[in-house]
């Protein structure tokens, strides 16, 4: 099973980002739950403000999905915008020979893994970390497994329950059935020999 981040470090490793490119890369990876691919082909008309999600064309498996889209990540996004002005792809490369094509995910990877670095982060970090991070915290705060499971893309149930596993407060909050019985003595000093029949 995946070691996961804590919101905490998830929230380190954003601020760690060596760029403001980076970190709007980290921020929208780990605030929709993305595989690294799926950012890199997100394409500015994928964000849809109206309905407040971002649209994931072929997906793994070649599906189509929506994500949610945060306030606090649309806000991100805009500034962005306003700030790179991107034409075709949310994250277009940069480099001369591939003008509007999108960012490689070499390219992501490194954002994570140096930002990760930066941050002094002794897990290894990957994008991919991210998107099981943010799996478990929503896991955590609440959002039912179905929900999750449409939200990450996938085919099946079984799949997504590994979250289960690693969310720490899913299992806290676990309401075991021995705390309901009404059962006598339990302040008794305990004692190794047996019970006399009443």
């Amino acid at each position: 099973m995946p070691v996961i981040l804590s919101e905490e470090e998830v929230a380190r490793l954003i601020e760690s980002a060596s760029t403001s490119y980076h970190r709007v890369i980290l921020m929208t990876l780990y605030g929709t739950g993305l595989r690294r691919e799926e950012l890199c082909r997100l394409r500015v008309t994928d964000v849809d403000s109206q309905r407040m999600v971002i649209h994931v064309r072929q997906g793994k498996g070649k599906k189509d999905r929506d994500v949610t889209l945060s306030p606090k990540l649309l806000e991100v996004l805009r500034a962005y915008w306003k700030w790179r002005k991107p034409k075709i792809y949310l994250f277009p490369s940069y480099q001369r020979t591939r003008r509007e094509q999108p960012i490689s995910s070499r390219t992501v990877y490194y954002a994570v893994r140096e930002a990760a670095r930066r941050a002094g982060i002794k897990k290894k970090v990957s994008p991919h970390l991210l998107r099981h991070s943010w799996a478990t915290h929503l896991l955590e705060r609440g959002t039912d497994l179905k929900t999750i499971q449409m939200q990450l893309g996938h085919f099946d149930l079984e799949t997504t329950t590994i979250y289960l596993h690693l969310s720490h407060g899913h299992l806290q909050s676990v309401n075991n059935p021995i705390e309901a019985l009404a059962i006598s003595g339990l302040g008794d000093k305990p004692s190794l020999r047996p019970r006399k029949a009443e």
